[in-house]
């Protein structure tokens, strides 16, 4: 067997099981906006590789902050531009069936400010606009709903009870 070479920004470190794994550091965006009718939306994005909902997410490229990363990929997988909070909102390490890899999420908040009709993975990617509300019961992960949850306690205090 050869040796398997790790891209710049992998680490090999153990993830939140214990497993040694290579991780790799990732960032992405919960992109919103207000709806016509004054209601907050969260863009959903599908995976290429499954079809479930989730955000744009993705490697942090070298030199690069993380919030840059997140503001890159929601541009490339959802073709939206806007503005991105420097603070991270959560993180969270996930693994992929098929990979020996650990991805380390930092996920961050944008405001979309225009929405493009053309972009780089139009063709792959299927988009949702959902209200927050119920944003978290379509997206697959689970440390990514408790996100979607604890940002719609923050922004809207009087539906706790309905979050509860």
């Amino acid at each position: 067997m050869g040796e398997e070479f790790l891209p710049l920004g992998m680490l090999n470190r153990p993830d939140a099981v214990g497993c040694s794994r290579a991780r790799v550091e990732q960032a992405g965006a919960i992109c919103y906006r207000m709806s016509a009718d004054s209601s907050l939306e969260v863009l959903l994005v599908a995976s290429r590789r499954n079809g479930r909902w989730g955000i744009p997410k993705g490697r942090i490229e070298p030199g690069e902050s993380s919030g840059v990363a997140a503001a890159r990929e929601a541009l490339e997988e959802a073709g939206v531009r806007g503005i991105v909070s420097n603070d991270t909102i959560g993180s969270f390490v996930y693994t992929k069936d098929s990979s020996n890899f650990a991805f380390h999420l930092d996920v961050h908040l944008l405001e979309v400010k225009e929405t493009l009709v053309d972009f780089p993975e139009k063709q792959v990617r299927k988009l949702q606009w959902t209200p927050l509300e119920t944003a978290a019961d379509a997206v697959s992960h689970p440390r990514l709903r408790d996100l979607l949850l604890c940002l719609a306690e923050k922004m809207y205090p009087d539906l706790s009870a309905v979050f509860g």
